[in-house]
């Protein structure tokens, strides 16, 4: 999946795409102990309701080195093994060979490789001595504090039908190979029909906010009327610019800051539907899809591993990156009440992840990766891990 949003985003592994398909259910992440505040990992309750810290100090460069402390490290569990060895996968895949420059670090695929390498030795060997082996480099964030917004993307499931009706009018659309010129736009698509008679159409939609969604989380399970299912991949996009329904919304009066998720936006137009067109049709941008045997994958073309995968700018964070993240734990009122420590992976990309301050959490299948995805739009903070030119994780920036 290559998503193009918002961003499309924790334990895929073994699920199939099939007729008898079942999301996996999981608790919602819980509060950490209390932690060492001795530690510089130490996510200090100095932070404001969406988590974000305003008095850390600035960081003059992109990464600032830090050292790890074992004893807040997080646990090496079996999603984490799974997600670690899809790294080494998508390392092996990569096509980028040669080392990246990413603000003031020079990252390699094999600097990758190894550190991958390192922490699934920890599952059997001493974690404090494992990193050992590792330097944490603190990203900047979107303001050179370290606050790094991270919201939540998932895979959508999508009822459709095989032919076109009443109930399901809205065609999903297979990339235009034959398209002469530049792509049409969301606009020319879904309001004037320019790809209607071109044989295209993968299967049809109750909605054109359905269709919308799944655009945005880069791909979805479509599930027939007979209860067979199918994934839709991302296949390509019209390349236009992606243009966000929620900021034009605000701009207009439709809604609120605090109502501008994807599940809001879409009751706002099953109730308004003579607003559709409007507000779907400010953002040009437009995805296409193809029917894949397999479960969700990302730009890395490697599985999703839900709760660890992460879409980022691979400007500033390299495809194929492991990544100490301190996530927001989020209560009943949608504040930030604390932070838990998760490794994660850079596994996709996405037309609104932008710039070194977000990242998109992978958050699952089907109803329950909606609703962590819906809740997740806090901030919190981001170590890229690379293996230590010293036996102690160094201080100074490499």
């Amino acid at each position: 999946m290559n998503k193009i949003i918002f961003l499309s985003l924790l334990s895929l592994a073994g699920v199939t795409v099939s007729s008898c398909y079942q999301p996996s259910l999981e608790k919602n992440l819980s509060s950490q102990s209390e932690l060492d505040e001795v530690s510089p990992f130490t996510v200090e309750h100095d932070f404001s309701s969406n988590g974000k810290k305003q008095y850390s100090p600035l960081q003059k460069e992109l990464y600032t080195s830090q050292a790890i402390s074992a004893a807040h490290f997080p646990e090496i569990t079996e999603p984490v093994i799974t997600a670690l060895k899809q790294q080494k996968k998508l390392l092996k895949y990569k096509k980028r060979k040669t080392p990246q420059i990413v603000g003031n670090l020079m990252v390699s695929n094999e600097q990758l490789q190894k550190t991958a390498d390192i922490l699934l030795k920890a599952k059997s060997g001493d974690l404090a001595e494992i990193i050992h082996q590792l330097d944490a480099h603190k990203i900047g964030g979107e303001d050179q504090r370290g606050n790094v917004h991270i919201t939540g993307y998932y895979t959508p499931v999508l009822p459709v039908s095989s032919v076109q009706s009443k109930d399901f009018p809205y065609p999903i659309y297979a990339f235009p190979q034959d398209w002469q010129g530049d792509l049409p736009s969301r606009k020319e698509i879904d309001g004037y029909l320019v790809l209607k008679g071109r044989n295209l159409e993968l299967a049809y939609a109750k909605s054109l906010i359905d269709i919308y969604i799944m655009q945005v989380q880069g791909s979805g399970i479509v599930e027939y009327e007979d209860g067979t299912q199918e994934l839709f991949a991302f296949t390509g996009s019209n390349r236009k610019p992606y243009a966000s329904i929620g900021t034009y919304m605000l701009e207009k009066g439709l809604t609120t800051p605090q109502h501008v998720s994807l599940q809001f936006i879409k009751k706002y137009l099953l109730k308004h539907p003579n607003k559709a067109h409007e507000v779907l049709f400010s953002n040009p941008s437009y995805v296409f899809f193809k029917p894949v045997n397999s479960t969700p994958k990302g730009a890395g073309l490697v599985p999703l591993t839900e709760m660890h995968s992460i879409a980022v700018d691979t400007r500033y964070i390299p495809m194929g990156s492991i990544l100490l993240a301190s996530i927001p734990v989020i209560d009943n009122k949608n504040k930030v009440v604390n932070h838990e420590y998760r490794l994660v992976v850079a596994q996709d990309i996405g037309g609104a992840i932008k710039g070194p301050g977000h990242i998109d959490l992978y958050t699952g299948v089907g109803y329950e990766g909606r609703r962590r995805a819906g809740r997740l739009h806090h901030y919190g903070n981001l170590w890229l891990l690379l293996p230590s030119d010293t036996e102690n994780a160094s201080l100074a920036l490499k």
